[in-house]
């Protein structure tokens, strides 16, 4: 059987000849060409199995050649490649109809492992018509790897109606996502309806979803639609998910089961024409364990699991994030800001607690307070460490519980920064451990009154190990005088 040729069309030699050498080891015939219009005559002419593509070539741009390829050779697969990295070229390619978008620099095992997956396919899988319509505006900033990797998702997500489950701690921008789905996606011209679970009193959950008719309940003065008709051939983004409750997680479950509804107070009933996209900053696996959420509805909703990156996982993208932040203050009518010298390495050491969001509240702060068209270092240094203070003021009377993980990251974070381009001293693991557990002996001696043998059950741990820690921790036992 002959192998499958691939035909490779870049205009630069270096990556034509490690692309090609790649893909002889891997078995295949490759042809290569440096323009478009070879490109065209091969694929015109029936020769080639699959197509890898730069984006932007000597004699033009390959998304303006796409279409016509996609119906010449309906079944040919194309791989884009680009070193533009944004969003829009991941959605073009998408539109366009190729079969899978590659961010340079890329790894060559993973775009070998693309070509054979796409060789796989049937032939019959055809893409739906590609349109010119979307906007450049950029919806979603960033050409780090982690971003790299939700592009390529979200371009592959756009043409279905797929359940969404994005995950990511606050301030990462899981909203943006969700709209970016819906704008770029088939139901477009459809409705955008969100709602946040952690901001409904749970009594009212049910109705705001679902609607109820007139009389349903005390102060149900008339009839009134819930979110998932309001959404109807649109999207339907449940925000907070992890703050639903158990009664209306049901009904949710019986919605994405059987594909319909009924209205509080309501018989008959019906069909919800909707996309569901949920997202939470929590861990749905341990709420899932804590018995604070259906564990069947999780495998409903985590169809797609989307996680999006805290900030400090894609530090790169801060300068494009920065430059974005000030340009939109900027068409708002505040006055044009740049950076000064070292003000980006000062934001580059900070931990990034509240992720995006954090950064273009700075921005519009930087924006608004300081006459100069030029952002120092120390000013920036001066706003971080001012905006610490304040959220550190405000913990202790939130009334909210500590996300103990969050804050261990955001100490540890703190505490490698300190030490520059150095390490911290050997021994690190056995420092945070113990750190660690003498607060949770001492809280958990406490509340059992200093009685061993019931703080030892709470603990999980054997009585004699727990003698053990507190010797070896210091911990003063206060025992109860009851």
């Amino acid at each position: 059987m002959a192998a499958a040729q691939i035909l490779v069309a870049d205009d630069d030699a270096a990556i034509r000849t490690v692309l090609s050498q790649a893909l002889l080891r891997a078995g295949f015939e490759v042809r290569v060409t440096s323009n478009i219009a070879t490109l065209w005559r091969w694929v015109a002419g029936g020769e080639g199995d699959l197509v890898i593509t730069d984006v932007l070539m000597p004699d033009g741009d390959i998304f303006d050649v796409l279409p016509r390829m996609r119906n010449t050779r309906p079944d040919l697969p194309v791989v884009v490649m680009s070193a533009q990295n944004t969003f829009m070229t991941a959605i073009k390619a998408s539109e366009r109809g190729a079969y899978d978008y590659v961010p340079k620099p890329f790894d060559l095992g993973e775009l070998v492992a693309i070509v054979r997956r796409a060789l796989a396919e049937p032939k019959s899988r055809l893409r739906a018509d590609a349109t010119d319509s979307q906007s450049e505006a950029m919806p979603l900033v960033g050409r780090s790897p982690a971003m790299q990797d939700i592009y390529r998702a979200l371009a592959r997500m756009m043409q279905t109606d797929l359940t969404v489950l994005i995950t990511g701690e606050s301030g990462t921008g899981k909203e943006l996502v969700a709209r970016a789905l819906h704008d770029y996606g088939r139901r477009s011209k459809g409705p955008f309806v969100a709602i946040n679970m952690a901001a409904i009193p749970r009594d009212l959950i049910e109705s705001e979803l679902f609607g109820h008719e007139k009389g349903a309940f005390t102060g149900a003065q008339a009839r009134a639609s819930g979110r998932f008709e309001q959404a109807e051939g649109g999207t339907l983004f449940l925000d907070e998910i992890g703050d639903m409750p158990m009664e209306a997680q049901t009904r949710l479950l019986r919605v994405l089961q059987q594909g319909e509804y009924t209205v509080v107070g309501g018989r008959t009933p019906i069909t919800a024409d909707v996309r569901i996209v949920a997202a939470t900053n929590k861990d749905l696996r341990q709420l899932i364990q804590r018995g604070q959420f259906r564990e069947d509805l999780f495998y409903r909703l985590n169809v797609v699991p989307l996680r999006l990156p805290p900030l400090r996982e894609r530090i790169e993208d801060l300068a494009d994030l920065t430059r974005h932040f000030f340009a939109q203050v900027q068409n708002e009518g505040l006055p044009r800001k740049t950076l000064g010298k070292g003000a980006l390495d000062v934001m580059r050491r900070h931990s990034w607690p509240g992720n995006v969001r954090e950064l273009e509240n700075l921005v519009r702060r930087l924006s608004a307070l300081y006459p100069q068209d030029e952002i120092t270092a120390d000013l920036v240094e001066h706003e971080i460490s001012s905006d610490f203070v304040r959220n550190t003021a405000d913990e202790p009377e939130n009334g909210k519980a500590v996300d103990l993980s969050a804050s261990v990251e955001r100490y540890l974070a703190d505490y490698f920064n300190s030490f520059g381009d150095d390490l911290p001293p050997p021994g690190l693991h056995g420092r945070i451990l113990r750190e660690i557990e003498y607060p949770l002996i001492a809280a958990a001696l406490a509340a059992t009154r200093g009685n061993q043998v019931k703080a030892a059950d709470l603990l999980g741990v054997n009585r004699n190990t727990l003698r053990k820690k507190i010797r070896d921790l210091d911990v003063m036992v206060v025992r109860s005088i009851r």
